[in-house]
């Protein structure tokens, strides 16, 4: 018989932060819903994140080891894990810059170019029932982008959303029917949850990537989730991708495309409001 997780607390927290690091925690912060600043004895600081499911901390696990590059950008260093808990280096906040932003379009580039061993593969040692957020995320790797793109992408989450009543079975044909198709490039190793929050601003005058969901993909979906939600000096961070591995015509044009993926992804977990905005990127096409 299986149990649930106890409460997701500080003391529980400091108390894996102790035992994953082997060093006592003095002192503890909660700065998310599950995520909290830990001091530790010896003046480490470091974040501790909590999972309910074990593979959703060795996806985060492995999606950072995977992304850590050393012409990418930087990712925070994974101190220790279990099955539960995440024990991570902790980035000093600071503010977006234009410098900081060109840094990470070349440094984003750079990382895409690393490549990934097809469509859909999951980070080495990470698991193909992945998630992004609190959804699970299939990692099936495949030849075809479209063909995986459409299945694994759009299909998967439309199901989800029809079974859960959030779409419509009209409105789910809506947004199966839109033809999916990009130019053909080699899988590109996506960070695949690149929206706003994502990119951490730090002190140090660089923008470091942190919560990834992990993938071979088409690089154009990474900086289409980028423009989703909106980020501080995105056209810089595009020019300057684009300079260094420019992009196919039409680029821009395919965003929603993309962003099909990450709107239906909040429709499963957020309800009508992103349906509404799914359908609209739908229609777009």
């Amino acid at each position: 018989m299986t149990h649930p997780n106890p409460p997701t607390t500080p003391t529980a927290a400091a108390t894996a932060a102790s035992e994953l690091t082997g060093t006592p925690a003095t002192s503890t912060r909660q700065i998310g819903s599950a995520v909290f600043e830990v001091d530790l004895h010896d003046g480490d600081l470091v974040v501790v994140k909590s999972h309910d499911h074990p593979n959703a901390v060795q996806a985060e696990a492995a999606s950072l080891s995977w992304l850590a590059e050393p012409e990418g950008p930087p990712v925070p260093q994974v101190r220790a894990h279990d099955d539960r808990w995440l024990v991570l280096d902790q980035i000093e906040p600071g503010s977006p810059t234009p410098r900081a932003a060109e840094d990470f379009g070349r440094q984003l580039a750079a990382l895409h170019a690393t490549g990934a061993p097809a469509f859909g593969v999951p980070p080495p040692d990470g698991p193909r029932d992945a998630f992004i957020g609190l959804a699970h995320m299939p990692n099936e790797p495949h030849p075809s982008w479209p063909e995986w793109f459409a299945e694994h992408r759009i299909a998967h989450y439309v199901r989800q959303a029809v079974d859960i009543g959030v779409l419509t079975t009209s409105e789910a044909r809506i947004i199966e029917d839109v033809r999916v198709d990009a130019p053909t490039e080699p899988p590109a190793r996506l960070h695949g949850d690149l929206w706003n929050g994502n990119v951490h601003w730090a002190a140090d005058g660089r923008a470091w990537l942190i919560d990834p969901a992990a993938h071979g993909g088409h690089r154009e979906s990474d900086l289409a989730m980028l423009a989703l939600f909106g980020c501080p000096h995105l056209d810089r961070i595009l020019a300057a991708y684009h300079e260094v591995a420019p992009l196919s015509d039409g680029w821009r044009e395919r965003f929603p495309l993309h962003q099909l993926f990450p709107l239906l992804v909040h429709t499963v977990l957020f309800g009508r409001g992103y349906a509404s905005q799914t359908l609209s990127a739908a229609r777009s096409l």
